[in-house]
């Protein structure tokens, strides 16, 4: 089995599910739609959901479509990577479902480490005027103001970041 083709399909599979669940979160909560991140999420992700958006209508502001669609296409990714490495398929469609949502869910986790991360070094350099940590900090402040009610910042030191990540991180340790 090549390696090299086991890590082009595992990072494009997973970068493009990234993008749709940062679509999925975007929508919960309320991004702005006009700041040049959203819409390169949108149009990244629109030409598939689209279509998918007329047999899985939205339920308030989750997306059916894309949830749908993360699911889909992580079971195929281990379709196609099991497929390659064995030759066969010898689970089930239960055992392929479980393991997409288990995966989602540890890729929706991996993404928020990695975005509370950056939004924390973004904050000791840039003065809030990059596109890319407005999203960020209007993704993960309905996360933050809870923490923050209770561990106010402590001499201008917010540690609800580390928090959080270290929730994050407790999370996605035991679902793995």
């Amino acid at each position: 089995m090549n390696n090299g083709a086991t890590f082009l399909i595992q990072t494009l599979f997973d970068l493009y599910i990234m993008a749709v669940i940062l679509r999925i979160w975007m929508q919960l909560a309320r991004v702005d739609y006009y700041n040049p991140f959203s819409q390169f999420i949108v149009k990244i992700t629109g030409p598939v959901l689209n279509p998918l958006r007329r047999l899985f209508p939205s339920i308030g502001r989750f997306d059916i479509a894309a949830a749908f669609l993360a699911l889909a296409l992580m079971a195929l990714k281990f379709f196609i990577l099991v497929h390659m490495q064995l030759g066969q398929f010898p689970y089930s469609i239960i055992d392929l479902l479980i393991a997409s949502v288990r995966n989602v869910l540890t890729l929706t986790l991996q993404l928020m480490f990695w975005i509370l991360i950056i939004r924390a070094i973004l904050s000791w350099f840039s003065q809030g005027r990059n596109p890319i940590e407005f999203v960020f900090a209007q993704l993960t402040e309905p996360m933050l103001a809870p923490i923050r009610r209770i561990i106010p910042p402590i001499g201008g030191l917010d540690l609800s970041v580390l928090v959080l990540i270290i929730i994050v991180q407790f999370v996605r340790i035991s679902i793995s």
